[in-house]
């Protein structure tokens, strides 16, 4: 049974949120909470396997609850995954969001097949954003946010070549099967080695690689599959 922990300010959005997902046999929402530090609080107490956060909310917004909770050494062996609940206006909020570890964003007004896909897609340990879409993502706030320039990481030094060519390839937006045509290996392959460097660098999915692979210099805005 998958636990999983809904967050937003709005009462409404909780309960909604909560029976699409309760509809289905194997997810339990074990808490709700209306702003951050409860989610925080929450989060300790309940464990839950996933959370929907909400990006605003008042006392302690969604980022700095996101970067609490994947932070807190206290934790270590429990790493909830994160799905911002966003509405796709708050453009600056996004790059923050998952620097801090967040897998993805699932709009507020998305149907219930979509958000019961989310939630699947997030808890087998991909992105809901499509690689090319987080891509360009990453890139328009790389581009914007000096602070972000690139640093040689001496976390690359545990990649081997081959590692380091495909985490260029993911960082780009290509998918498994792209890689595996690009350097014509099989698709099971790729998957071994996209599992190795997330191990390796410490990262719970694609959307950190590709942050990763920017704030490390592997690629730079502009750059292009």
């Amino acid at each position: 049974m998958t636990t999983i922990l809904v967050v937003d300010d709005q009462s409404m959005i909780r309960v909604g949120i909560r029976a699409i997902l309760e509809s289905q046999d194997d997810f339990d929402v074990v808490g709700e909470a209306a702003d951050g530090r409860t989610a925080v609080k929450q989060n300790l107490a309940l464990r839950p396997d996933l959370i929907l956060m909400d990006v605003r909310m008042p006392v302690m917004d969604g980022l700095e609850a996101t970067r609490q909770i994947l932070s807190n050494k206290q934790t270590l062996d429990h790493q909830p995954r994160v799905l911002m609940l966003t509405t796709f206006d708050l453009d600056d909020y996004i790059y923050d969001a998952l620097r801090a570890g967040a897998s993805g964003f699932l709009l507020k007004d998305s149907d219930p097949e979509e958000l019961l896909a989310a939630v699947r897609v997030v808890l087998a340990g991909e992105s809901v954003l499509a690689p090319e879409v987080t891509r360009r993502l990453i890139e328009r706030f790389v581009a914007t946010q000096p602070q972000l320039a690139p640093t040689l990481n001496p976390s690359l030094k545990m990649l081997t070549e081959r590692e380091r060519e495909v985490l260029h390839l993911i960082a780009l937006g290509l998918s498994n099967q792209e890689i595996a045509d690009r350097l014509f290996i099989a698709e099971q392959t790729v998957k071994t080695h996209v599992s190795r460097i997330l191990a390796k660098l410490g990262l719970r999915d694609r959307v950190q690689a590709v942050v990763f692979s920017y704030e490390a210099g592997i690629v730079t805005p502009g750059d292009r599959a």
